[in-house]
């Protein structure tokens, strides 16, 4: 199947951004998926050409120069220092919604893609510039579901298509069959929602997304779901699953930079300095005791309950439980 030129024009970007080299207009032929299917030296070039021009109409900094002191042939890379943003601040919620969008990309449906990419670059003898590790955490399979489930939601909300899938409405309930419009996907704290038209139950309804079976199945023609002018996705979830039983709240330090779910489900109150590593107070509701006790645990070393003291020992009764797995030559998880 042919490449769009979108994706062509990605597939460029990313090559030539991911190596300080010059590329030559030859190794850009063999490694940027797209322009394979050129039949002759004349269309590459004119095709390349106006990729190029399209580049630079974009504002993309786009240099040229020669791969090393010994080559005479023009070769191109993108200047990253002129590309890239400069420092932007955020606030902690701004934080949190990049840290999941970015964590939510590098899933496996949605970063396969771009791993290719790179993969094709580096098996051409192109220098990629490794990202650092570790950068954003994982968002938890819990909270959005299963991945084929994900993909096949995100696929019809752009098609605008239904879907038809199993759900259950508790873990201990029964799977029903349900025919769904999709209206789009939101979280809500910690938790991902899928927000549409039950055609069958004639309303609209909203679906936690780890609820939802694996098999998701488009049905009927793309581009019939409407969605109504001036619908708050977020909203709704909220009217459906309401605020929680809040029990209370606890106060929890996370690391700078890291816990970024406790970071969506709390408020900052104040920074404090843990042993040598600087850190934001936050006040979390309590709405289960069990479950938020299992998501500082999640954390390692980057969170640390500071009150309720109830709290604070059931997240070291967890620690010590995996502690003694792992000693025991169990699984940690």
């Amino acid at each position: 199947m042919a490449i769009s030129k979108v994706e062509r024009l990605v597939n460029l970007v990313i090559a030539l951004l991911s190596t300080r080299q010059y590329l030559t207009a030859e190794k850009i032929r063999a490694s940027v998926a797209g322009y394979a299917d050129c039949v002759s030296d004349e269309a590459f070039s004119r095709m390349f050409e106006r990729d190029k021009n399209e580049l630079r109409d974009l504002g993309i900094p786009l240099e040229t120069g020669v791969p090393s002191r010994y080559s005479t042939v023009e070769g191109y890379r993108i200047n990253r220092d002129a590309y890239e943003l400069p420092q932007i601040e955020l606030t902690g919620e701004e934080t949190a919604a990049v840290a999941a969008a970015a964590a939510l990309w590098e899933s496996p449906e949605l970063g396969s893609a771009a791993q290719r990419a790179l993969l094709k670059l580096r098996a051409a003898g192109v220098q990629v510039e490794p990202e650092p590790a570790g950068t954003f955490p994982p968002l938890p399979t819990r909270a959005r579901g299963s991945e084929p489930a994900l993909q096949a939601l995100l696929a019809a909300i752009r098609a605008r298509q239904t879907v038809r899938f199993l759900h259950r409405s508790a873990p201990t309930d029964p799977w029903v069959l349900r025919t769904v419009e999709p209206w789009g996907v939101v979280t809500v704290s910690g938790r991902w929602y899928l927000v549409g038209h039950d055609t069958d139950r004639d309303a609209v309804r909203t679906f936690r997304l780890s609820r939802i079976g694996e098999d998701v199945t488009a049905v009927g023609d793309p581009g019939v779901v409407h969605i109504p002018d001036g619908t708050d996705l977020r909203a709704r979830v909220l009217a459906t699953t309401g605020p929680g039983e809040v029990t209370g709240s606890a106060t929890v330090w996370v690391a700078g930079g890291r816990a970024f779910e406790l970071r969506r489900l709390g408020r900052e109150v104040g920074s404090r300095r843990v042993g040598d590593r600087d850190g934001t107070v936050l006040e979390v509701p309590v709405r289960s005791r069990t479950w938020l006790a299992r998501i500082v645990a999640g954390q390692g070393p980057d969170a640390l309950v500071l009150d309720p003291p109830g709290l604070r020992a059931e997240v070291q009764r967890i620690l010590t439980r995996v502690a003694h797995t792992d000693d025991d030559g169990g699984l940690q998880r």
